[in-house]
């Protein structure tokens, strides 16, 4: 199973930078908020054909119905993520969206790891992972300069 993981972890950060300029070309064509629109559709879409493939049935949606609200909140997050790529990737270049997006993201992980938050195990902030973090922060900042 770890080897799916990573596969799928591998795929949705090849997905990601695509995603950023699919979207950031369609907010172009459409519009910032229709396009934000019909992707969450073609989301929705997906999502029910996986589940009727994988189940046989949408019972599944019951039992997410009956988990505390605030678990629901990947919903909205995922729009806000495609809302910003939308808007930005076009405005800051690719590369800075997707670096100040990682940047983030890394450094909210390994919060939450050293934390324990959400029902994750505990994990310390070592030197090497607090390194890695500044890095990654002055990467994404180096980013946003587009001149040579």
């Amino acid at each position: 199973m770890t080897g799916l993981a990573v596969g799928l972890a591998v795929a949705a950060g090849l997905a990601g930078a695509v995603q950023a300029a699919v979207m950031g070309e369609l907010g172009g064509r459409a519009g910032i908020f229709p396009a934000l629109a019909f992707s969450g559709v073609v989301s929705v879409v997906i999502g029910l054909v996986l589940l009727l493939i994988a189940k046989q049935s949408l019972r599944g949606l019951a039992d997410v119905a009956r988990q505390p609200a605030w678990l629901w909140t990947g919903g909205a997050l995922s729009m806000l993520i495609i809302l910003a790529i939308t808007v930005a990737s076009p405005r800051i270049g690719l590369a800075a969206t997707i670096g100040i997006i990682i940047a983030f993201n890394l450094g909210v992980a390994a919060i939450i790891d050293r934390f324990g938050w959400f029902g994750f195990d505990q994990i310390a902030i070592s030197w090497t992972r607090a390194l890695g973090l500044v890095f990654l922060g002055a990467g994404a900042a180096l980013s946003l300069y587009k001149g040579g």
